[in-house]
């Protein structure tokens, strides 16, 4: 899959946007604003692209909801049909005699549309060799039963995937394809020439699966980060994704560009809807009919924004999305992954991640254990002075709000501890604990630790930055207490103080930061 370009408006949902298909009771932000765009000072070829973990359903699940779409079950019962072989024409398609046969055995009826659905199921079937075609010794051609139809018809999960996975490649390519074979009157006029005619149709073909494919990606991402029960899109919304740059308010040409993108992905969204990869509401044919100004006058029912269409990628298309990500060398992770082995293990893969839900992981990793055990292996797995390790520490004292009360025993066992007690000691008295305050060197390496966090984790996020400045006990002789920061023996002291210096709005504090920075880095350095 091509990895799409970062276009997410900060504000889509103005007055503008609702007079166009785009539903002003439908906030962009609250659907995708989740995902952190990582690597934003970097060149946009050069930057990696994130994808962010989801969670699965069990390989059980997903066997069994592929077995139910439709058109993989009426490929499999075909399949059977077929034993022990079935006469085929050359091209391996069912004789004319044997389609009406097929459809009432699918209970397609025996009309003309029946006999053609049928068609796709035995051509599906075909496609996936789940029938093979050959030749009798008199020369007649036949199809048989494929290897893989038995421990498909068994629920097998591997192989029912892998057919699966298959089927909606090739419907995924012939959906672009059929969009590229549509080109308007005027296109096909100019192309004159066959070769030019075909270079112009690969090119929209072309176009026309990477369009597809990053539509793909950013339901992938914006399901994952969805509430449950919230991973509906609307089309609009979609569209609008895809087209409109980042932190820019869509105008009257992009917002024609956005209708457009919708009646273009419609089709090729039904398409894959058909193989249960995806939950699609058409767009209401009838819009196209009405007359535009009453399309965004007042504000819309669900009912009536719906009628623009829906869009809800499936566990099974979150499954089917996740390994053509892997194909295309993504590193595309599954939620719970960082949380199979011990506390030390969690610990170091959620700080070290950068596309991982650390909340999720930590409360997978808690799933089951002892709740006491848990946080003293937790506070003992914290401990370090390596460059993760106020991560850590941070992850390890949110991971005590999670397990609550039961955690406090472990927690006082470190009240003393100069890594861990100020942060612990802020938690029991949060828990409602009498604890004393500690000693001033721990205060201080606390207020280092704890920025150094936020700075490894916020991802330049300056509003939360600007906060924690503004919460410093800097008193009215700032150059008193940063002279007893710059002290403070931890790795980033430096960059916490150099950060105070730029992000302190009083000048005179700033400039006493910028001073102890200089004085710890030579520390370091010395």
């Amino acid at each position: 899959m091509s990895g799409r370009s970062s276009s997410t408006p900060d504000n889509p949902s103005d007055n503008a946007a609702a007079e166009r298909l785009l539903p002003a009771d439908y906030d962009l932000a609250d659907l995708y604003g989740a995902f952190a765009a990582h690597g934003q000072d970097e060149d946009q070829d050069d930057a990696a692209v994130l994808v962010p973990p989801v969670l699965l359903p069990s390989e059980r699940e997903l066997a069994d909801a592929a077995l139910a779409v439709p058109l993989i079950a009426h490929a499999l019962k075909l399949a059977r049909w077929a034993a022990p072989h079935r006469p085929v024409d050359e091209f391996g398609d069912l004789l004319g005699s044997d389609r009406a046969p097929a459809a009432e055995l699918l209970g397609l009826g025996a009309d003309e549309d029946g006999e053609v659905e049928a068609m796709r199921a035995w051509s599906l079937a075909c496609d996936l060799d789940l029938v093979e075609i050959g030749t009798t010794e008199a020369g007649e051609h036949v199809a048989i039963p494929g290897p893989d139809l038995e421990p498909a018809e068994a629920g097998d999960e591997e192989t029912v995937l892998e057919l699966w996975l298959t089927a909606a490649g090739i419907v995924r390519e012939l959906s672009a394809e059929a969009d590229s074979l549509d080109l308007d009157d005027e296109e096909a006029e100019a192309e004159e020439d066959d070769e030019a005619r075909l270079a112009a149709v690969e090119e929209s073909r072309r176009a026309a699966a990477e369009l597809l494919d990053e539509a793909l990606q950013v339901l992938y991402e914006t399901t994952a980060f969805a509430e449950p029960g919230e991973e509906t899109v609307p089309l609009g919304v979609l569209a609008a994704l895809l087209v409109v740059p980042e932190g820019e308010e869509p105008d009257e040409e992009l917002l024609g560009d956005i209708t457009d993108l919708m009646v273009t992905l419609d089709p090729m969204l039904a398409d894959l809807a058909e193989l249960g990869l995806l939950e699609h509401r058409p767009i209401d044919p009838e819009l196209f009919e009405e007359e535009e100004a009453t399309v965004g006058e007042g504000e819309l029912s669900d009912e009536e924004s719906a009628r623009f269409g829906l869009v809800r990628l499936t566990p099974l298309g979150q499954y089917g999305v996740r390994q053509w990500l892997l194909e295309e060398g993504y590193d595309a992770p599954l939620v719970g992954e960082l949380a199979q082995g011990d506390a030390e293990a969690l610990l170091r893969g959620v700080s070290e991640t950068a596309n991982v839900l650390p909340e999720r992981e930590v409360l997978i990793w808690l799933a089951g254990r002892e709740p006491e055990a848990a946080a003293r292996e937790l506070l003992e797995a914290a401990r370090g002075t390596d460059a993760y390790s106020p991560v850590r520490r941070m992850l390890s004292v949110q991971a005590l709000e999670v397990i609550g009360e039961a955690a406090r025993p472990a927690a006082a066992e470190v009240v003393d501890d100069v890594e861990l007690g100020g942060a612990v000691r802020a938690w029991l008295r949060g828990q409602g604990q009498e604890v004393a305050a500690p000693e001033r060197a721990v205060v201080l390496w606390t207020v280092v630790d704890g920025f150094a966090a936020q700075l490894l984790t916020s991802e330049g996020e300056a509003e939360v930055l600007h906060r924690l400045v503004s919460e410093l006990p800097v008193t009215d002789n700032p150059a008193s207490y940063f002279g007893e920061l710059w002290r403070v023996r931890h790795p980033y002291t430096a960059d916490v103080l150099e950060a105070i210096g730029e992000l302190h709005l009083n000048r005179t504090v700033a400039k006493e930061a910028r001073k102890a920075a200089f004085k710890a880095r030579s520390q370091q350095n010395g």
